[in-house]
């Protein structure tokens, strides 16, 4: 075929309007193809980024539950602290120094053993509670020294011993020194007039240096 027989037939399909139908299809589909592949494509990344959301508020609502969970009972258990704390002042702190005296005494006397000193003072004053400390020495056969321990450390009102040491010892006899701590409340414990701890443990100590002068 010449080139002028070429250049007529490309004239004659340009010609044609079956020529431009498909031309005009093709097209189409190329752009819908295009469009289609595009449309994936966003759909793809909204997609994910809905899953992303998803999963954060996923997150966000099990954090909420399990703090929900944590505080569901908190009012309760305050509550329940609070009844216990009204309790212990009731039933464990003496309402006053001569309450403290009277049990003392009663121990005494129920355990079999003597009170040979006692020295009452009073802590620092707190917020809630003032310690008093009770320093003691009793004397007794161990048997009567032990029951005696036992009670004040299992008694209901709220004694804790702090120290304790033998001072002497004759035939079945046992002297031994206590210091044993209880709790007023701060009011009672300023209507109770004790000296301070800090002042008497100062004056024993005074005592203890003059006594060890005289000996040499």
């Amino acid at each position: 075929m010449t080139a002028q027989e070429l250049s007529k037939k490309t004239r004659e399909l340009l010609r044609s309007p079956l020529a431009w139908h498909i031309a005009a299809t093709s097209a189409l589909l190329a752009l819908a193809l295009g469009l289609g592949v595009r449309w994936g494509l966003d759909w793809a990344a909204t997609h994910g980024r809905r899953s992303d959301a998803l999963a954060d508020k996923q997150v966000h609502l099990k954090a909420l539950e399990i703090e929900t969970d944590t505080q569901r009972g908190l009012d309760q258990r305050v509550e329940q602290t609070r009844t216990q704390l009204n309790n212990f002042y009731a039933h464990r702190v003496p309402p006053s120094y001569s309450t403290i005296s009277g049990r003392i005494g009663t121990l005494q006397v129920q355990s079999g053993v003597r009170l040979t000193r006692v020295q009452y003072s009073q802590g620092k004053p707190g917020d809630d509670l003032t310690e008093i400390v009770l320093d003691t020495t009793i004397s007794g056969d161990y048997r009567s020294i032990l029951h005696f321990v036992n009670a004040v450390e299992r008694d209901p009102m709220f004694f804790v011993i702090r120290g304790m040491a033998l001072t002497g010892q004759q035939g079945g006899t046992v002297n031994l020194r206590l210091l044993i701590s209880t709790w007023l409340r701060p009011a009672d414990a300023a209507a109770s007039g004790l000296p301070l701890t800090s002042e008497v443990n100062a004056a024993n100590a005074a005592a203890d240096d003059a006594s060890k002068k005289e000996e040499r």
